[in-house]
């Protein structure tokens, strides 16, 4: 072959290739992804490249595919068909993809899985459909399949030999199915994550987490629970059991979980909890919305936050809290709490965030740690405020007083680090001394509301005539307080982490 009939037949070759990848209609192209992704089509365009590896259709007007509309595609890896009205795949249009890795047929209107899924699979999401059973032949085959989507549809039943077959499964999802019913051991030996949320599920199996050795993550939130399963695997860090109907959180269901890090019992029925529930590893515990009237103690030392807002606890002692050096956030609002024990936080060295709104103090806690940098004290009946209580508040940056019974503050120099204070709703007393609080505040770029201690427009122009005398009065006295507009002077040292 001459060298010009070489140049010919490159020519020719090229010139296909150009051909053969025009970006189809509605389409955006991506070369060097091999990416393809379609708009407001009502079926797979024609004319697409053979080698791409994505193709994404999402959010059209698809209502079926057929094999031969995806035959000619054989380097597929991604699809995303998600929320375009699917009803069917006609003649198991995947089978023949060989390194098809992701399927994305969310937010369909699918009433199966679909079968004959090529081996190669390991991602799989059909959340938001119309699913109505789980069917081993459906899975067969899906041996890599690492996460399956389920969530949102209609299944009533889980029956745990069905998805034996799954020997690589990572993740299962299946919250917000109507599932009533759980049989048999579930045997995934890879499962790392397993959620059932929002189900009717009122009891397991007693052996249904025995062979979940690798399992981290279970929530069981939004059931009908009304005590913690049996046999929970060793290797769980994060347990979720909100809002079912448990009453009773007792060691001997617990006690297996020693590098449990978090567990949330939130919105139950609890009335009791097993001192310290013998979990070392716990760093977050929430038991929100319950009825408990006792702060659980003796608990893990490594606790970093303890949540038990909405309950019934009347107290707070040191006993309860002790050793916990590591707790940095405690929220207990809307409890009926009156006493609180002094120096019942001593051992909480880095406590920052303390929530204690909607309780019952006449005044503010005595002993709080020197590292809180936010306190809420908002909805109590506190009408005044010891300057030891404080004193020790050297970090405090925002302090919350609303509505509380308050007419007088005392020196706020006491917070140096005061950056935010909310003061609406007390009663107060607006005297020279409470208005020379208030200048200080303002001076030190203090942010309060600029409603505090502000008179109103008087009706009766004697009245009015002795407020001005009052206020110049006022303002003459303070005179001499004023300093130079400047900020108040703190150290460098970075302020500590917190939540709101």
């Amino acid at each position: 072959m001459s060298m010009l009939q070489v140049l010919l037949y490159t020519l020719i070759y090229n010139l296909s290739s150009v051909c053969c990848s025009v970006c189809p209609e509605k389409c955006v192209c991506e070369t060097a992804e091999a990416s393809v992704q379609c708009f407001r089509v009502r079926s797979i365009p024609s004319g697409l490249a053979g080698d791409i590896r994505k193709l994404n259709l999402g959010h059209n007007h698809i209502k079926e595919i057929k094999a031969r509309e995806l035959s000619g595609l054989p380097d597929l890896e991604e699809v995303i068909l998600s929320s375009c009205g699917l009803e069917q795949l006609d003649g198991n249009p995947f089978r023949a993809h060989k390194y098809l890795k992701s399927v994305d047929l969310q937010k369909n209107m699918l009433r199966q899985i679909p079968r004959n899924l090529p081996s190669s699979l390991e991602f799989l999401h059909l959340g938001h459909n119309r699913i109505q059973a789980l069917q081993e032949s459906s899975l067969h085959g899906l041996r890599r399949l690492r996460v399956l989507n389920l969530q949102n549809n209609l299944i009533t039943i889980l029956r745990s030999n069905t998805l034996g077959v799954l020997l690589r499964l990572e993740s299962l999802y299946l919250d917000g199915n109507k599932i009533k019913s759980v049989q048999g051991v579930l045997r995934l030996p890879a499962l790392n994550n397993l959620s059932l949320v929002n189900n009717n599920i009122s009891s397991f199996p007693s052996a249904f987490f025995s062979n979940l050795q690798r399992l981290k993550t279970l929530d069981l939130s939004s059931n009908l629970l009304i005590k913690v399963p049996h046999n929970l695997p060793q290797t769980l860090i994060y347990l979720k059991l909100d809002r079912n109907q448990i009453r009773w959180l007792k060691s001997r269901d617990l006690a297996q979980l020693r590098d449990l890090a978090t567990l949330s019992a939130c919105y139950n029925r609890l009335v009791s909890v097993d001192g310290g529930l013998r979990l070392p590893g716990l760093t977050v515990l929430e038991l929100t919305g319950n009825q408990l009237r006792v702060l659980p103690s003796r608990l893990s030392t490594k606790l970093e936050k303890v949540d038990c807002g909405q309950n019934q606890i009347q107290e707070v002692t040191y006993q309860q809290l002790s050793g916990l050096r590591q707790l940095k956030h405690l929220f207990l609002e809307n409890n009926t709490i009156r006493q609180f024990e002094t120096n019942a936080l001593r051992d909480c060295v880095q406590l920052t965030n303390m929530a204690l709104e909607q309780n019952l103090f006449s005044t503010i806690p005595h002993g709080l740690p020197e590292s809180l940098v936010r306190l809420d004290l908002k909805g109590n009946r506190i009408a005044t405020i010891p300057e030891s209580a404080l004193k020790p508040l050297k970090r405090l940056q925002v302090l919350n007083l609303r509505n509380n019974r308050l007419s007088s503050l005392p020196a706020m120099n006491l917070l140096p680090r005061l950056r935010t204070l909310y003061l609406e709703g007390n009663l107060w007393n607006c005297t020279c001394e409470l208005l020379r609080v208030k200048r200080a505040l303002l001076v030190r770029d203090v942010d309060i509301s600029t409603e505090f201690c502000t008179e109103p427009v008087r009706s009766s122009l004697d009245i009015w005539q002795v407020y001005i005398r009052a206020k110049e009065m006022c303002e003459e006295q303070n005179k001499d307080f004023l300093p130079q507009s400047r900020t108040l002077n703190t150290d460098n040292e970075e302020d500590d982490d917190y939540e709101f």
